[in-house]
């Protein structure tokens, strides 16, 4: 699907090797003009496959490259195709003592900085799930900002209080990670013996409906295709790790607030960051910096509505250049799979940018 001479690999400052995946021109080949660059960074438990799952014509990747941009497709740490360390295999368990945190520090900035010297421009930025979050954060700190022309961020994770995913609550109440991590696994593997065993005795509780774990984890999504959905499930879900999904437990559990992982004592935490509990990240006056699309659904079990309703007050606080989309009837996975995506999302996607061009 992609040509050649379009695959890279990036070392981030943690010595990670990181893939990047680069669709320089349409289907009707080299057009006229300047082609602006375009950096497409999926979810959690995903990778780069998530914008190319649907057909040519409706997957985010291909129509942006068909309407002039210039497509950079990511995959963070640990996933299928960023694999890689510069001395770490990922057999050592130091290979997986990481958390979103640096995907923050490392990941988007090693990704964004390359893009941005093979452009020769800054770039566009479109973030969905866990790929709005590390956005954002970024975004909280000044950095990268100046790098980016705008960004779109679709099914926003920040404050997850009121995330209603049957799943991801049981798991996050019944400290499954921590579980998980005491007892040595630390690759957070959703294909693994270790995972689907704990997940098997999840599923025992009552609430739970394990025959359709896609819906059981993001909320009931409309307008997904079948062999579109058999297509995910070849690729995905991808690993990530276990001290991941520690940090994003403790969001879930402490609900009103994004911060940085918590090391659970305070001495470990001194140790880490000068001060005995986990810095914050603001969301305040974001948008006043930055042209922002926030895009979320009405039916999403992880990116629930008044979640995403207090991070757009955060965000606008001192003046704003932001819009916001809400698709009714939209789950988590349509943002990516679904059938009517284009012409509900990506086609506004692509109008906002070309209005925030400058």
């Amino acid at each position: 699907m992609l040509v050649k001479n379009t695959w890279f690999q990036v070392i981030t400052e943690d010595g990670y090797i990181l893939s990047l995946q680069r669709i320089p021109m349409g289907r009707l080949g080299k057009t006229d003009g300047d082609r602006p660059p375009v950096l497409l960074q999926h979810g959690l438990l995903m990778d780069g496959i998530t914008w190319l799952l649907n057909p040519q014509d409706q997957a985010l990747a291909f129509v942006m490259a068909d309407n002039g941009f210039d497509v950079w497709v990511a995959s963070t740490r640990g996933t299928k195709y960023s694999r890689g360390h510069t001395y770490l295999s990922t057999d050592n368990p130091a290979y997986w003592d990481w958390s979103w945190d640096e995907l923050v520090a490392y990941d988007l900035p090693a990704t964004v900085q390359y893009v941005m010297r093979q452009a020769g421009q800054k770039l566009y930025y479109v973030g969905h799930s866990l790929g709005t979050l590390i956005a954002l954060a970024s975004f909280s700190k000044g950095n990268l900002i100046n790098m980016v022309r705008s960004a779109a961020l679709l099914s926003p994770i920040a404050y997850l209080s009121q995330m209603s995913s049957p799943l991801a609550i049981n798991a996050a109440e019944n400290f499954i990670a921590e579980t998980l991590y005491s007892v040595g696994v630390h690759e957070f593997d959703p294909r693994g013996n270790d995972v689907i065993e704990l997940l098997k005795s999840l599923c025992l509780n009552p609430g739970l409906d394990c025959f359709d774990l896609l819906t059981t984890f993001t909320g009931q999504n409309c307008c997904l295709n079948s062999s579109t959905v058999q297509l995910f499930l070849e690729h995905e879900p991808q690993p990530t790790s276990t001290k991941n999904i520690i940090h994003l437990s403790q969001m879930i559990r402490g609900g009103g607030y994004i911060a940085m992982f918590n090391y659970s004592s305070e001495a470990d935490n001194m140790k880490h960051y000068g001060q005995m509990k986990p810095p914050l990240y603001e969301m305040v006056g974001i948008a006043g910096k930055l042209p922002l699309l926030i895009s979320y659904g009405g039916k999403d079990a992880l990116s629930d509505s008044i979640d995403v309703g207090m991070l757009i007050q955060m965000l606008q606080k001192g003046g704003h250049k932001m819009v916001v989309q809400l698709n009714v009837d939209y789950g988590h996975a349509d943002y990516v799979m679904g059938v009517n995506a284009r012409q509900d999302v990506y086609d506004p996607l692509i109008s906002f940018f070309r209005s925030t061009r400058i």
